[in-house]
């Protein structure tokens, strides 16, 4: 059985953020569930759980896959390109 891996780990530049906001959804006076951290350019946008899904169309439009969750006491990593969990980071 062949399982799927990630090729984008190489991509991580950014690993932690201050921001405790999707702000697109401040701009929209909408609310999110959970937010996720790009770990390309350090964007947080909301998770596919959300309304918006922030975070997803922004790796759709910027190229970006690798994302991680910001909420407190997670560390696991997404990868939206190869829609698999890529385990927890370290930080």
């Amino acid at each position: 059985m062949h399982r799927k891996t990630c090729s984008h780990l190489d991509q991580v530049k950014i690993t932690s953020t201050d921001k405790v906001a999707c702000d697109e959804c401040v701009d929209s006076g909408d609310r999110w569930r959970h937010l996720r951290l790009c770990l390309t350019c350090g964007h947080v946008g909301c998770c596919d759980s959300s309304k918006n899904k922030h975070a997803g169309k922004h790796a759709e439009v910027m190229g970006h896959p690798l994302v991680r969750s910001i909420e407190p006491g997670e560390r696991w990593m997404w990868c939206y390109e190869d829609e698999i969990g890529v385990g927890n980071l370290d930080v």
